[in-house]
């Protein structure tokens, strides 16, 4: 199986990539500034993306994960923060992005026997759970789900199904020392829920372990 993962130079994205490669998969990880391992690829520019698709080059992608993310607006104060530059870079990255990597990786897509899509997006993009800051993250989670979800009826006549998955409150650079859950935990959840995936769940907002996540 041949995967392409998105932010995969730490966090979750670093460690889905490591089980995957150690299974004997052949992964394509990717990070902005690319080296080592790691494919160049910044989600939100276009260039960008269609010399990705030409490193690929032909290449059958079995399964494409939406990683990639930016959570700048912690610590912003609703009386004199959340500048607007800083609400167009979260959405370019954490919603154009996504529909970027898509859009790109479409033709790869459709050359593997049974392709799958997982966009990794979070329970802040919850629209019942709305627990008030963070407006920017949270917004642009909302509208990568909203993304998934509309991707998923446009992507059935094709046989792709689409996963959103919020990966937990995972102990990582973005989600503090305090969080639930450790990288392992998510990684390996994330994996099970992927696999599961088919066109009879597409379009589900699950959790890292498998709950339906309220919208």
């Amino acid at each position: 199986m041949h995967l392409v993962i998105t932010g995969a130079s730490r966090g979750i994205g670093q460690a889905l990539m490591t089980r995957y490669t150690a299974a004997g998969h052949r992964v394509t990880g990717t990070s902005r500034q690319g080296g080592g391992d790691l494919a160049a690829l910044d989600v939100a520019d276009p260039a960008s993306q269609a010399a990705l698709a030409h490193r690929l080059d032909g290449q059958a992608v079995d399964l494409l994960i939406c990683n990639a993310g930016i959570y700048p607006d912690k610590g912003e104060r609703l009386a004199d923060g959340y500048p607007a530059g800083m609400w167009a870079d979260t959405f370019a990255t954490n919603v154009t992005g996504v529909f970027l990597t898509v859009q790109s990786l479409l033709p790869h897509l459709q050359r593997a026997p049974a392709p799958k899509i997982a966009i990794i997006s979070s329970q802040m993009a919850s629209s019942t759970l709305a627990p008030g800051g963070s407006y920017i993250y949270r917004a642009s989670k909302a509208a990568a789900l909203n993304l998934g979800r509309n991707l998923a009826v446009d992507l059935a006549q094709l046989s792709i199904p689409v996963g959103i998955y919020h990966p937990g409150w995972v102990r990582t650079d973005m989600g503090g020392e305090a969080a639930d859950i450790s990288v392992d935990q998510s990684a390996d959840g994330l994996m099970a829920r992927f696999e599961a995936l088919d066109t009879a769940t597409t379009g589900e907002f699950l959790t890292w372990d498998g709950r339906p996540h309220p919208f």
